[in-house]
């Protein structure tokens, strides 16, 4: 556990505007399709090899809306695409959003602007050509661990809304030790001021006086709410570390002011969307999408 805790990398923030996740909850919305390269599409089609495919279309063997193709040329689902004379009867698969796990440092704000000029987790994130990062959920200046962003507001909904029951899990330090009661009423539940708040699961892992630890699972994330359950049974948390949110997993490799962005079937996974044929390159592309990055604050 503690092991899994690195020391802190100082940087200056530039404040910038606060995000958020766009439409209404439970609103699905589908996302444009963009044109994609005419070999690509083709192989990933499994029509041939990439090198194939640019052989076929340096032969004149490919056409495109009854036009020879030509090298580089992008296709979308409304074009007629036809080889040796036959038409080529092609799907296209919404893109796939970005999803990003960054490893949250204690000191840094979930906030694009804020009036302290505190430093902000958005300062390390990558630059996007299109569009904005998006926080799904947030933790406090004061606790670390894992953190996603992604550049799709209805991505964002999916992981974010209560209907579909993502579940977060923290590490936890104590100044203490729970005795039996304090553990029955934080799994069957406690009344805090904004509402009825319970653990779904309560781990002992161990530790002596105030380096005590405890593993525990809740289905939603309330501001604070994990801090405030302890303290309404007269318990002090001194250190809190998410681990896990939904089915992604802070990877131990991932150390503090780190990013990695997730391969692609992984996120239309999450996405809820079909999973993409793999072609050759794609097993290339996703060790580079898997990478752990450190990006230098701007």
């Amino acid at each position: 556990m503690r092991d899994a805790v690195g020391a802190k990398t100082p940087h200056t923030p530039r404040p910038r505007r606060a995000s958020g996740a766009t439409g209404r909850p439970g609103r699905e919305e589908v996302a444009p399709i963009e044109p994609e390269r005419l070999q690509k599409v083709l192989a990933q089609f499994g029509l041939g090899s990439r090198r194939e495919i640019e052989e076929w279309v340096q032969a004149g063997r490919i056409s495109v809306n009854d036009l020879p193709a030509t090298l580089g040329q992008k296709i979308g689902p409304g074009d007629r695409v036809k080889c040796d004379g036959k038409l080529v009867p092609l799907r296209f698969a919404e893109r796939a959003p970005r999803l990003l796990i960054y490893h949250k440092p204690e000191g840094e704000i979930v906030s694009r602007d804020d009036p302290e000029g505190r430093p902000s987790v958005f300062d390390r994130l990558p630059i996007l050509n299109k569009g904005r990062w998006i926080a799904v959920g947030r933790l406090d200046f004061n606790t670390s661990g894992l953190l996603l962003f992604t550049n799709d507001g209805t991505l964002a909904n999916r992981l974010m809304h209560p209907r579909y029951e993502q579940e977060r899990e923290y590490a936890v330090r104590l100044l203490g030790r729970l005795n039996d009661e304090q553990v029955a009423s934080l799994i069957s539940g406690i009344q805090l001021e904004d509402g009825p708040a319970r653990f779904d699961s309560l781990r002992d892992e161990g530790g002596e006086g105030s380096n005590h630890w405890y593993r525990v699972t809740i289905g939603e994330g309330r501001n604070r709410e994990v801090r405030r359950m302890f303290e309404a049974v007269g318990i002090m948390v001194s250190r809190l570390m998410r681990v896990r949110y939904g089915s992604v997993v802070l990877p131990s490799r991932l150390k503090r002011g780190m990013w990695m962005e997730l391969p692609e079937n992984e996120v239309r996974a999450l996405a809820g969307l079909p999973l993409s044929q793999a072609t050759p390159g794609d097993a290339d592309k996703a060790r580079r999408q898997s990478r752990v990055r450190r990006t230098a604050p701007r």
